[in-house]
């Protein structure tokens, strides 16, 4: 493929962040991708965050909101998740206000009852300990697993 030149680079990728929100590292992964150079990376990159294509703290408010709503995850997944992306941690810290505490916690609960219900024909130490596993690999915090597991047991 022939690199692209600074101004088709630029249409492209306005496109590129027009489509869905992006981080930062990905659209200059893109942009290195198209063949271009960091002298002509960097006043793209300025150009879109000027013009509001690119926006760090919006990418991290809506990546929170849609990893936590759809696909359920804790808080420490979507801090790796972020940091991955090389989001500052100003803005990861911001963004985590996008997850309402009760809500966090409901969730939580109805994901450790439904893996515990799952896990019937398994022991009782066996299915606590695939529980709290199973909501780990999910980002959510050990002590609030502990808690919830705690309650479902008082329960039982």
């Amino acid at each position: 493929m022939q690199p692209l030149t600074p101004s088709q680079a630029l249409q492209k990728i306005k496109t590129y962040c027009a489509y869905q929100e992006r981080s930062h590292q990905e659209v200059k992964d893109k942009l290195y991708g198209f063949g271009l150079y960091k002298k002509d990376v960097e006043p793209i990159m300025a150009e879109l965050i000027e013009e509001n294509y690119l926006n760090e703290e919006r990418f991290a408010q809506m990546f929170v909101g849609g990893k936590f709503r759809i696909k359920q995850w804790g808080r420490i997944k979507i801090i790796n998740e972020l940091k991955q992306k090389k989001v500052s941690p100003y803005n990861i810290k911001i963004a985590l206000r996008e997850i309402d505490e009760p809500t966090y916690l409901q969730t939580l609960e109805k994901m450790a009852l439904k893996k515990w219900e799952s896990l019937r024909a398994d022991q009782y130490i066996v299915r606590e300990e695939k529980t709290t596993k199973y909501l780990m690999q999910k980002g959510y915090e050990i002590n609030l697993i502990r808690e919830v597991l705690q309650k479902i047991r008082s329960k039982k």
